[in-house]
C-alpha cells in the first residue's frame, strides 16, 4: 500500500491505528468523530474549490498560492502538519509548488485557527524517512502495542484495542 495522507496522519497520532488502517482494518465507518470530519469536508466540497484527487491523496482546496487542508480540530497539529507536507511533496513532484495552509474549524467557535506550512529540504528529507518507517511498519507481522492514553477513548479503533 502506498503511503497516503491518512496513514501519515495516523502514524503520528498512533502507530497501532496506522498499522490497522494500512492493513485494511477500517473501523472508521462507525465513528461519530470521523462522520463529523467527513461532514465538514462535504460541506466545503459544495464550494467552487472542491476536493481534488491526485494519485492516492485528496486535497481539500488548491489555489494559486496555497494547498489548504481543513481539520475538525487542532487536537493533533503535528499529525496534520505532516499530512499536509506529504500533499505538498506530491504536488512538488508534479511541478506544482505551493505553501500549505492548515485550517482548524473548532466546534462552537466562530473563528478558525490557521497555520502556514512550507516544504523545505529539511522537511522533505524527514518526510521521506517517515514514509519509509510507515512502509516498514505496515509489513510487520506484530500489531503495535496499545497507547493507553486519554486520546484513545475518541478513536474509531477504541473497541478493537480495548475489548
Amino acid at each position: 500500500m502506498r503511503v497516503n495522507g491518512t496513514l501519515i496522519n495516523y502514524y503520528f497520532h498512533c502507530k497501532r491505528q496506522c498499522y490497522l488502517h494500512g492493513n485494511r482494518l477500517n473501523l472508521e465507518d462507525n465513528s461519530e468523530i470521523v462522520k463529523i470530519g467527513k461532514a465538514i469536508h462535504e460541506e466545503k466540497a459544495r464550494t467552487k474549490d472542491s476536493e481534488i484527487a491526485i494519485e492516492n491523496i485528496r486535497l481539500d482546496k488548491l489555489t494559486g498560492e496555497y494547498l489548504t487542508e481543513i481539520k475538525k480540530s487542532d487536537a493533533d497539529v503535528e499529525a496534520s502538519r505532516w499530512q499536509l507536507l506529504l500533499y505538498l511533496k506530491v504536488l512538488k513532484d508534479k511541478g506544482i509548488i505551493r505553501k500549505g495552509r492548515l485550517e482548524f474549524i473548532e466546534k462552537n467557535k466562530t473563528d478558525k485557527k490557521i497555520m502556514i506550512v512550507e516544504l523545505g529540504l529539511k522537511e522533505e528529507m524527514e518526510l521521506n524517512k517517515y514514509i519509509k518507517e510507515i512502509e516498514t511498519l505496515l509489513t510487520q507481522e506484530k500489531v503495535p502495542e496499545v497507547l493507553n492514553k486519554a486520546q484513545c477513548k475518541k478513536c474509531a479503533y477504541y473497541e478493537y484495542c480495548y475489548i
